[in-house]
C-alpha cells in the first residue's frame, strides 16, 4: 500500500505532538527519578546507583576519565587496546572462563573507548549480577594481558582500521577529524592508527594500566534493582584497595571554528560525500537545549528540501554531537553537490533570520524526544547517560532536567543558537573535484 508524502508528513505531525504531550506530562515524573540515584565515595571512587525496583536486568560501567588527554599521538590507541585486551582474562578467570561464565548465564562485557572518556561495561540477570560483577572486577584490577590475547585483539582493531577508509563514509569521517581536530587533543584517535597500535606491547598496556587504574581517575555507574548498601560493599571489596592518585583533568580547549574552510579530496566515485562542520554547545552550556532543538528542525527541513521536494540525495542530514569540545554538521551524498549545498546553507539562513513556529518547535521536539525516551529504554542507556552528563555535562543531576529544558526553549533562542553556532563552517569533500563550486561553500558562512 502506498500513502501520499503529504499523509505520511500529517501522520508525523500527530505523532510527533502526541510524543511532546507524552514528554511533558512524563518530565515530573522523570524529574523524580532523581530520588532513585544515591552517589557516595570509596576511598576516591565516585559512585553514581541508579534504583530501578523490579527491573530484571543490572548494568554497570567504570568509566576512564580524561580520553585523549591520557595520551599523545605517538600511543594513540593504547586505553582502547588496553581495556579491550583487560577483559579477555584476569587472574582468578582465565579466558576461557570468561567466556564459558559469560555465555553460561547470558552476560556481557564490553569496552570501548572515546575522545572524551573510557569505559568497561557490563550487563546481566540480576540472578547473574554477583558472578558478573566478580569477573568484572577481576579483569577491570587484575588483568593479565596475556600476549596471546592483545595480538588477537590488536589484530582485529588494525583490521578495522584497515577497513574504515574503503568505504566512503568512513574516509569522509576520517578526513573530517584530521581536519576539525587538528591541533586539537581530539586529533589523538582514541582507536589508534596501524602505525601506533603495531607498536604497543604488553608490557605497555600494564604499566598503562598501572598509571590510570586510580580511583580519582574513575567513575562508576550502576544501574538496576541493587541497594545502596549492597554495592558499597562489592566496591569496597573490589575496587577499595585501588590506589586513589591526585588526578586533575586538564582542562579542554575548544575546537577552531574562527573561520571556513573547504577540504576535497579526489576519488573516483558515483556521487560526492560532503560534510560541513560548525561549533556547538556542550551538555553542560546554557545554550545546549537551543541548538538541540535548532538542529532538530534543521534535519526535518533540510530532509523535506533536499530529498523530498528536489530529490537531490537520498539521506541528507544535520546532526550534533555530545562531546565536551562539541560541534555540529550537516551532511549530504550528491551527484549535483553544489545546488544540495546550496539548499542547505539557505535553510540555516532561514533558522538564522526568520522565526519558529510553534508547530514546528513542537514537531521537531516531539520527534527527538521519542527518539530519546525509547534509547532510555535499557540500563546500559541510563548508566551511559549518567556517565556522560558526570563527566562532561556539569554534573548526573542535569540529566534529568533535559527534557524540562527542551520543552522550554523559545523561538529567540532557536535563532540565537543559530547566529552563534551555525556560521564558518568546516565542509570536507571526497569526490570529483571539478563538481565543486567554492563560492558555493563559502557562502551563508557568517
Amino acid at each position: 500500500m502506498q500513502y501520499s508524502q503529504r499523509f505520511i508528513s500529517i501522520v508525523l505531525v500527530v505523532l510527533s505532538a502526541a510524543a511532546l504531550g507524552f514528554a511533558q506530562n512524563s518530565i515530573p515524573n522523570l524529574s523524580a527519578q532523581a530520588a532513585n540515584v544515591t552517589e557516595f565515595d570509596v576511598n576516591g571512587l565516585k559512585v553514581i546507583l541508579k534504583r530501578r525496583e523490579s527491573a530484571p536486568t543490572v548494568s554497570a560501567g567504570l568509566f576512564l576519565r580524561g580520553g585523549v588527554r591520557n595520551y599523545d599521538a605517538k600511543t594513540a590507541g593504547i586505553e582502547n587496546l588496553m581495556l579491550n585486551s583487560a577483559i579477555e582474562a584476569g587472574q582468578a578467570y582465565n579466558r576461557q572462563a570468561v567466556r564459558r561464565e559469560l555465555a553460561r548465564t547470558g552476560s556481557t562485557i564490553g569496552a570501548s573507548a572515546s575522545s572524551d572518556f573510557s569505559v568497561i561495561s557490563i550487563a546481566s540477570t540480576r540472578d547473574n549480577f554477583d558472578l558478573t560483577w566478580k569477573i568484572f572486577a577481576d579483569v577491570s584490577t587484575k588483568p593479565v594481558f596475556d600476549p596471546a590475547d592483545v595480538n588477537r585483539v590488536r589484530d582485529l582493531m588494525i583490521t578495522s582500521l584497515r577497513e574504515q577508509e574503503t568505504a566512503p563514509d568512513g574516509a569522509l569521517d576520517a578526513l573530517e577529524d584530521r581536519i576539525v581536530y587538528a591541533g586539537h587533543p581530539y586529533s589523538n584517535d582514541p582507536s589508534g592508527s596501524i602505525a601506533t597500535l603495531t607498536g604497543i606491547t604488553p608490557a605497555q598496556l600494564r604499566d598503562y594500566h598501572k598509571k590510570v587504574m586510580e580511583t580519582s581517575r574513575l567513575l562508576l555507574v550502576v544501574v538496576g534493582d541493587i541497594d545502596a548498601a549492597s554495592l558499597k560493599a562489592k566496591v569496597e571489596s573490589s575496587f577499595g584497595t585501588l590506589p586513589k592518585g591526585n588526578y586533575q583533568e586538564a582542562a579542554l580547549p575548544g575546537l577552531d571554528f574562527s573561520k571556513p574552510s573547504l577540504e576535497v579530496v579526489s576519488r573516483q566515485l558515483p556521487t560526492n560525500y560532503i560534510k560541513g562542520d560548525f561549533a556547538a554547545p556542550s551538555l553542560n552550556s546554557p545554550d545546549y537545549s537551543a541548538m538541540r532543538v535548532a538542529m532538530s528542525i534543521l534535519k526535518s527541513r533540510v530532509f523535506q528540501e533536499v530529498r523530498v521536494n528536489r530529490q537531490l540525495s537520498y539521506a541528507p542530514d544535520a546532526d550534533m554531537n555530545n562531546m565536551a569540545a562539541n560541534s555540529a554538521n550537516i551532511y549530504v551524498t550528491a551527484v549535483d553537490a553544489n545546488q544540495a549545498v546550496d539548499v542547505m546553507l539557505k535553510e540555516i539562513d532561514r533558522l538564522k533570520h526568520e522565526d519558529v513556529s510553534a508547530s514546528d518547535i513542537s514537531g521537531s521536539s516531539g520527534e527527538f524526544l521519542t527518539n530519546y525516551y525509547l534509547k532510555q529504554q535499557t540500563n546500559s542507556a541510563q548508566a551511559i547517560d549518567l556517565a556522560r552528563y558526570e563527566l562532561i555535562g556539569g554534573g548526573w543531576k542535569n540529566s534529568f532536567q533535559f527534557l524540562d529544558r527542551i520543552n522550554r526553549v523559545t523561538p529567540d533562542e532557536i535563532k540565537a543558537a543559530a547566529n552563534k553556532y551555525m556560521k564558518n563552517i568546516r565542509f570536507v569533500v571526497i569526490g570529483d573535484p571539478a563538481a565543486i563550486n567554492k563560492s558555493v561553500f563559502g557562502s551563508a558562512q557568517q
